[in-house]
């Protein structure tokens, strides 16, 4: 009976703390950091959040005096309390446990934060916001002891009103992050990328108006580049019958709207003189939205992205998208990249490799990389982790999945940089998986008709003859660009016969080669039959690149990948060591030589 008890109240817990409506914009907007350093306790066996019953602390009405997120003193030297924040040991948010504290290089579990901390200027007229860029991967989050709301997701965005729990002083920020591995999360239990678990991205409190912008969407309208719509919502009691304010200085455009009763215009209008956004002219605009008590200003830019049969069609003509896939990590430091300085280093060395397009995989990167991107003129895939063995028929897989999709959308809306949402990597084809992606692809489109819609899917040999590669998943009727991941001479295949490969694609969409590579170890040689060395990786890109220009419909490439990046899935000893070896760079900075020459075939593409 308790455990049915249980069970119910943590039910209710996780309906009464759903996710709260994205604050867009949020980076532009002046904030407090609470970026620093954050006492921390390694609970293995999360005794700060159940008691010996399994039952959540939480989920009562008088949690025991071991719920961490209590943040108990003692009161007298009788009184017992089994946990001290404070003389608790510290690590950097944002950041992390994994390349922070050797102890818990591999660890997978729970790490409680606290950040104690006061409110700059405060002002109890005002609501208070706490906003995190990411948590990986499951966040339970308490301010001085309640309950502000749960998150799942490990690199989207959240943020959850806390007016009513903010004092002015002595506040303590608890939280609560797992990052345990699930069959029924999204990723799954295997990946080929590091389990970073922690507090990643920055985390920021923001005073608003009893009734601000919460949310607005301004891009071209799909299908006309002479017009300008979009929508824009307030949160307030007094958001309905609001004058709104929308005005773009260097296009003289000034525009006044009134919202509905639930604080929502939509509105479409002529531009003319405009200078469209492209990776050759990344033109950005002062974009301003007002109301009495709010104003927003942002940077946005204004292109159209559309396929017309095998083409790509960037502002109405062909493009070929130069590109390299790219995974969140710090070269030089270790650990998950998150700074805009990571951001720069990563994108630096893309455009040094000729690029004008990557693909953020296997999961939402930092806004830091999609912001840089807007302003350097790097088009952008960005796709959520449904990886390899996802619960098809989960209907809770299926919303966790949508979750994130709809927060990256929600976040990055706006960028025009960002160019193809994918919905998936690898994944193996059935009914189940078809139903699962068509349904991700048909929301995706809902929230957004202006951008196109991929997924990394597979290619193979036909029976017949080996050397015709095929691709056969219907997916592929669903998406607007057909991509796939090929690793012949590899994973399969010898590397002597790449130049006799060639695809069979009847389908009138334009193609990506999403992935493709070998592993090398920087900084060993041997001759160019040799795995694991740089010239075996040079002659596989080689061979690969001018073999897949022959491709009808080749509208863009992603090699895999730009930098060697951590996975426990490599272990390989001397060459891998916990580290897949595809990068272009090393886990150290140093170029390999097909740097080089792919570097060269983007150099000679017209």
């Amino acid at each position: 009976m308790k455990y049915i008890v249980s069970t119910v109240l943590l039910f209710i817990s996780i309906c009464t703390f759903a996710n709260q409506p994205l604050l867009q914009n949020s980076y532009l907007r002046n904030g407090q950091s609470l970026n620093g350093r954050w006492h921390y306790i390694v609970d293995v066996y999360e005794t700060g959040y159940y008691n010996y019953r399994m039952e959540p602390h939480d989920g009562t009405e008088n949690p025991g005096s071991s719920a961490y997120f209590l943040n108990k003193k003692p009161q007298n030297k009788t009184d017992r309390v089994e946990y001290d924040f404070d003389a608790a040991p510290t690590m950097v948010v944002p950041g992390d446990w994994n390349s922070q504290e050797e102890k818990l290089f591999y660890y997978e579990g729970t790490v409680w934060y606290k950040k104690s901390f006061n409110v700059e200027n405060y002002d109890a007229s005002k609501r208070y916001y706490l906003h995190f860029g990411a948590v990986n991967y499951k966040a339970d989050v308490y301010l001085n002891g309640k309950k502000l709301g749960v998150h799942v997701g490990g690199f989207t965005p959240f943020n959850f009103e806390m007016t009513h729990l903010l004092k002015e002083k002595d506040n303590f920020l608890i939280v609560k992050v797992d990052n345990k591995r699930a069959a029924d999360e999204v990723p799954t239990l295997s990946t080929d990328w590091w389990n970073y678990g922690g507090i990643t991205r920055d985390v920021t409190i923001y005073e608003l108006d009893d009734t601000f912008i919460e949310d607005y969407k301004i891009q071209l309208t799909k299908n006309n580049n002479k017009e300008v719509s979009g929508y824009i919502q307030l949160n307030g009691e007094n958001k309905g019958n609001q004058n709104v304010n929308l005005s773009i200085p260097e296009l003289k455009i000034n525009k006044a709207f009134i919202t509905d009763d639930e604080g929502y215009v939509g509105f479409e209008f002529p531009v003319k003189r405009l200078s469209y956004w492209s990776d050759t002219n990344p033109k950005l605009y002062e974009v301003n939205i007002s109301i009495s008590k709010d104003k927003i200003s942002d940077k946005i830019g204004f292109r159209t992205i559309e396929t017309k049969g095998k083409e790509i069609l960037l502002n109405g003509e062909k493009i070929f998208l130069k590109g390299i896939s790219i995974h969140e990590e710090n070269v030089m430091r270790g650990g998950r990249a998150w700074s805009i300085e990571d951001a720069k280093v990563l994108l630096g060395w893309a455009k040094e490799l000729g690029c004008n397009y990557v693909r953020l995989a296997h999961y939402p990167h930092n806004e830091n990389m999609i912001r840089l991107a807007d302003e350097m003129g790097i088009l952008v895939w960005e796709e959520i982790p449904v990886y390899w063995t996802i619960q098809w028929t989960n209907t809770e897989t299926y919303n966790k999945a949508e979750t994130q999709l709809t927060e990256l959308i929600q976040r990055d809306k706006n960028r025009a940089c960002s160019i193809i949402w994918s919905m998936a990597n690898e994944t193996p084809t059935s009914k189940e998986r078809l139903t699962f992606l068509t349904n991700l692809a048909s929301a995706a489109r809902k929230l957004d008709d202006t951008r196109l819609i991929s997924a990394a899917l597979e290619d193979h040999g036909k029976d017949e003859d080996k050397n015709i590669m095929i691709v056969e998943d219907e997916f592929a009727e669903v998406v607007d660009v057909l991509s796939f991941n090929q690793y012949y001479g590899w994973y399969g295949g010898k590397i002597d016969n790449i130049k006799n490969i060639r695809w069979e694609i009847d389908i009138d969409k334009p193609v990506i080669i999403s992935e493709f590579g070998a592993g090398a170890l920087q900084g060993y040689h041997a001759d160019n039959m040799t795995r694991w060395s740089e010239e075996f990786q040079e002659l596989l890109y080689e061979e690969t690149l001018p073999t897949l220009a022959k491709i009808p419909g080749i509208s863009g490439i992603t090699p895999w990948t730009l930098v060697d990046f951590r996975s426990p899935r490599r272990t390989l000893i001397p060459y891998q060591n916990g580290w897949n070896r595809k990068g272009l760079i090393s886990e150290t900075g140093n170029k390999k030589k097909a740097f080089y020459t792919l570097q060269k075939f983007y150099q000679n593409i017209e």
